[in-house]
């Protein structure tokens, strides 16, 4: 868990709400408005052509947030 406490997703503006159903951008909901920048960017790394597959990116992720203890 984060040292910055989730917010309750019906607390964030409506506008800026995203279709983040496993919580990994949750803790962004503290600025509501930084919460739909950060989700589309994530989409856009994760899920736009590129030479990487969606495996070799989920990968990466994974590997650095061993490295950095995080626990998701």
């Amino acid at each position: 868990m984060a040292y910055i406490p989730y917010l309750n997703p019906a607390s964030i503006d409506p506008a800026h709400q995203v279709a983040d159903h496993d919580n990994i951008i949750q803790i962004h909901g503290v600025h509501s408005k930084i919460l739909r920048q950060h989700y589309d960017l994530y989409r856009e790394l994760m899920y736009s052509r590129g030479p990487l597959s969606r495996t070799q990116r989920e990968l990466i992720g994974v590997v650095v947030s061993a490295r950095n203890a995080c626990r998701y």
